[in-house]
């Protein structure tokens, strides 16, 4: 008796990544196979999903859905192409890290704790080698400024202040992300995130710990709508100071705006040259 007639798996091909919530599909197949890869050698598509064996995902490190794409963009799954075929896919970032955080990040979350006399921060995620430590807007200054103060922490740079607007978060629709970095500390680096809902848009400004980040929280007022309370000058800085709207929010509208740059403007999409 032969095993001839048993069921045998056909092994993957090249680029093939494994299929699932959070995964991306079918790779180009010249690149070589990506499973068996760990820690920041993983795609970003299997970061997205933490699971035992069995695949079950843990609720309170299961990934945070900020979107979900219809149609053929960004949609891989399946042969069709033309966006009729009622494809889908959720858009899901990583979600909270449970300790050990690893390297120094452990030390920076516990240093933080102690010297806010509390614990601030909400949601702490590691991800391709990047900390990051979610906090509520209201806590911003305090937590900035210990970041900045304390001996055994001090990121005494802020390098940039950035907006995302997700739409789709009910609440918390504004995210203002804040880089820091810690040249006493060899270069450590972190990302500070907040966020905003719609129908409230301020976050505390933090010009008065980090006097660096005016100009850029002055830019993410422009394009975003973040109202910065306790910014010395909160005017625009890209676009005119008549402007209305902010361009660079999701629901801003494409195509048909003035462009008061060399008295050019931008035709609807409709109204547009063709050169096919």
């Amino acid at each position: 008796m032969t095993d001839d007639n048993k069921d045998v798996a056909a092994p993957r091909p090249e680029g093939v990544h494994p299929q699932g919530p959070g995964l991306g599909g079918t790779a180009n197949k010249g690149f070589p196979s990506t499973e068996g890869l760990t820690g920041g050698n993983r795609p970003v598509e299997y970061s997205n999903v933490e699971g035992g064996p069995a695949g079950e995902v843990d609720p309170d490190h299961a990934p945070v859905v900020r979107d979900e794409r219809r149609g053929m963009f960004g949609v891989r799954e399946g042969q069709d192409t033309s966006g009729y075929g009622g494809l889908q896919r959720t858009v899901a970032f990583p979600g909270a890290t449970p300790r050990p955080y690893g390297g120094w990040y452990d030390e920076v979350v516990d240093r933080l704790a102690e010297a806010t006399g509390g614990d601030l921060v909400e949601r702490v995620v590691v991800h391709a080698d990047e900390l990051t430590l979610h906090v509520h807007r209201e806590d911003l200054p305090v937590v900035m400024r210990a970041l900045r103060d304390r001996a055994d922490l001090r990121f005494e740079m802020c390098m940039s202040v950035s907006g995302v607007h997700f739409p789709q978060e009910t609440g918390a629709e504004l995210h203002v992300a804040y880089h820091l970095l810690s040249i006493t500390h060899g270069g450590r680096r972190l990302r500070v995130e907040v966020t905003a809902p719609d129908s409230d848009p301020h976050i505390p400004s933090v010009v008065a710990t980090y006097p660096a980040a005016d100009w850029h929280e002055r830019e993410t007022w422009d394009m975003f709508g973040v109202i910065f309370d306790g910014h010395p000058s909160l005017t625009r800085i890209l676009m005119p100071d008549d402007w209305a709207g902010h361009p660079q929010r999701k629901d801003y509208p494409l195509g048909g705006i003035p462009v008061e740059y060399k008295g050019g403007t931008v035709p609807p999409p409709d109204q547009r040259r063709s050169y096919n």
